[in-house]
């Protein structure tokens, strides 16, 4: 059965820096398009970025310049590195493996000081 576990969530200031980990098993992962998603206290779960099988990346307007989204060499992790963090940045970041339709638990990441 096909697993993600997201990791790297925490509290940040303002302005600050975290990196966001998925992982699974690189036979799933690596044949997978990764997305990242969050989800606010309140608001429906917004598309954050995307990473095809090939590496292609895209991303949503709100994240652009800020957020980056990779691979490791493995293919046994997606990353989601998030700098120059805001307060409306703070949500739960779930990754989504679109070939099997399946979540992650999440991870909380809040942004305040």
């Amino acid at each position: 059965q096909v697993q993600l576990v997201e990791s790297g969530g925490g509290l940040v200031q303002p302005g600050g820096s975290l990196r966001l980990s998925c992982a699974a098993s690189a036979t799933f992962l690596s044949r997978s398009d990764i997305g990242w998603y969050r989800q606010a206290p309140g608001k429906l779960r917004e598309w954050v970025a995307t990473i095809t099988s090939w590496g292609v990346t895209n991303y949503a307007d709100s994240v652009k310049g800020r957020f980056t989204i990779s691979r490791d060499k493995a293919k046994t992790a997606v990353y989601l590195q998030m700098n120059s963090l805001k307060p409306e940045d703070t949500a739960v970041y779930y990754c989504k493996m679109f070939q099997y339709d399946v979540w992650g638990q999440g991870t909380q990441v809040t942004v305040s000081s």
